[in-house]
């Protein structure tokens, strides 16, 4: 049975999806930009800073299914230049082990949602 996940803590849907959906044991996550949750604003003054509040908010959505980084099994990154692929990675790194780092694929793309560098999904198992 699917059940919609909402925090108010990652930032609210700016169009007509959910933060996240349940399925089962399986946790399947929209794509998060950095978005600061607390005051609407981008966070875009660096690419890690930007990095760390895509995984902030990935975090607060997992948090509300009552899941971790340790939950999750595959990531797919979409980053608007691929020059920042090193950055993104070690500031991502930060949030996962070796021993347990999810499949993940990572891509260039023309352009994201509001004109950001980096947006992440996740899909995370229970």
């Amino acid at each position: 049975m699917k059940k919609i996940i909402f925090t108010k803590n990652a930032p609210a849907p700016i169009g007509p999806y959910s933060q996240a959906i349940l399925n089962g044991n399986t946790l399947y996550t929209s794509g998060q930009i950095a978005i600061n949750p607390e005051n609407g604003e981008l966070v875009l003054d660096s690419i890690e800073n930007e990095t760390k509040q895509v995984m902030s908010n990935l975090q607060a959505v997992l948090k509300a299914a009552n899941m971790t980084f340790e939950n999750v099994i595959k990531t797919s990154i979409f980053i608007s230049d691929i020059h920042t692929f090193n950055a993104i990675n070690m500031v991502y790194g930060t949030y996962f082990s070796s021993e347990n780092a999810p499949a993940r694929e990572t891509v260039e793309v023309a352009n994201l949602p509001k004109f950001v560098n980096i947006e992440i999904s996740m899909i995370a198992i229970k």
